[in-house]
């Protein structure tokens, strides 16, 4: 997938969870967004927001989260002395339900994909090398022997 297929899927994703009903709609990105920010402004009357605290395994879940969050008027933030995984917001649980974590889990699906797929590109091409996963042994079984320099022979 090149970057601006990426892109375009990025946004498609965006306008779903918008509620986007024609082509019209799917194809205006802003529209998306200013629907998002009415339900989340309507959400918080009925809902007042709380504090959430998200905990992301990397960097670029975190990133994808702030970013995410301040695209719809939100102001990510953490506690001195929380890791830097962490994002904390204060938002309406009825709009993390339903828009800011299924958004969000659906981005970040498709931007771990995308970078999945250039890693084992740049892997197989850079150093000709078959990036798949280490081989499964049994437990019990004989262990290769782990390599160390100071086991080589001195021969």
């Amino acid at each position: 997938m090149d970057e601006l297929k990426l892109i375009e899927r990025l946004r498609l994703i965006e306008s779903l969870f918008a509620g986007a009903s024609t082509e019209g709609e799917r194809v205006a990105a802003e529209r998306a967004r200013e629907r998002i920010l009415e339900r989340l402004a309507s959400m918080a009357r009925e809902d007042p927001p709380v504090e959430y605290q998200f905990t992301m395994s990397d960097h670029y879940s975190r990133r994808l989260l702030q970013a995410l969050c301040r695209r719809y008027g939100l102001k990510p933030y953490r506690y001195r002395g929380q890791r830097h995984t962490t994002v904390m917001v204060r938002v309406s649980e009825r709009f993390v339900d339903e828009t800011l974590w299924p958004e969000f889990k659906e981005l970040s699906k498709t931007l771990k994909a995308h970078l999945s797929e250039v890693t084992d590109r740049v892997i197989a091409e850079v150093l000709q090398a078959d990036p798949s996963d280490a081989s499964v042994v049994e437990k019990g079984g004989q262990l290769p022997m782990p390599f160390s320099p100071e086991a080589t022979s001195k021969a």
